[in-house]
């Protein structure tokens, strides 16, 4: 099992909306994730910046990368683009993050 974190950029005035937005994620989203093997995965607000702090576990034999090719995330992506910053297909642009410490 691995983890890992990443940042996403809200636009600042939407941070309502995206709570409300995945408090009624999508039980196909979340199927697909859970079948690319994500678990635990939870986001972060620092509001003053709009930063949006991912951090999730994947399994070692994750299928993460096949995840852009799915159908329900490529609708996903469309459906939050109005609120994020994103890429010209409606991905989040995501910055990957370095773990530099962890204590269990």
């Amino acid at each position: 099992m691995e983890k890992i974190a990443f940042v996403m950029t809200l636009i600042p005035g939407n941070e309502a909306e995206y709570e409300k937005r995945h408090d009624e994620i999508w039980p196909e989203l979340v199927t697909a994730l859970k079948e690319a093997g994500v678990s635990d995965y939870s986001i972060f607000l620092e509001k003053e910046s709009s930063k949006l702090f991912a951090v999730l576990k994947r399994e070692d034999n994750h299928k993460m990368d096949q995840l852009p090719l799915e159908p329900i995330v490529k609708k996903w992506w469309a459906f939050m683009g109005d609120i994020m910053e994103t890429n010209p297909d409606n991905s989040p642009i995501v910055n990957d993050i370095k773990q530099v410490f962890h204590l269990d």
